[in-house]
């Protein structure tokens, strides 16, 4: 078995997370035919989720989420743990934006969908990649 160091690991964890998001995506807004548009504000102009958002914001996510592990690393013993509890508290709020943007039923689910899945992808491998001190 071959063992990666931390910092290659969480490359691959933030790039499976856009990974797997996209694929999300994919099933939604070509197999299933999903028109994923969202409307920020009430009386706002739609605005449609195409595939590089996803990416893009999967990216970003899973960065800002490698970002707060390893400042959590060099200020607490408990890093691993800190972080887990920041993520899915963050994970849950996340979840608000699609129920009140998603213009309907099926962007909602799938919007839902993209968010799920990121988390896990992106939770469990970065908090395998923590460094216990």
């Amino acid at each position: 078995m071959t063992t990666r160091s931390p910092r290659s690991a969480r490359i691959l964890a933030v790039l499976g997370t856009a990974a797997a998001t996209l694929v999300v995506w994919v099933i939604a807004a070509v197999l299933l035919d999903v028109k994923l548009d969202v409307r920020m504000k009430p009386g706002a102009a739609l605005q449609h989720i195409g595939p590089a958002t996803v990416v893009v914001a999967g990216l970003v996510a899973g960065l800002a989420a490698w970002a707060l592990l390893a400042l959590l690393e060099r200020l607490t013993p408990r890093a691993r743990r800190v972080w887990t509890v920041i993520a899915v508290v963050v994970l849950a709020l996340s979840l608000i934006a699609p129920l009140q943007s998603g213009v309907t039923t099926g962007a909602k689910v799938a919007l839902l969908c993209m968010h799920l899945v990121a988390a896990a992808v992106l939770v469990p491998a970065l908090a395998r990649t923590a460094v216990r001190r």
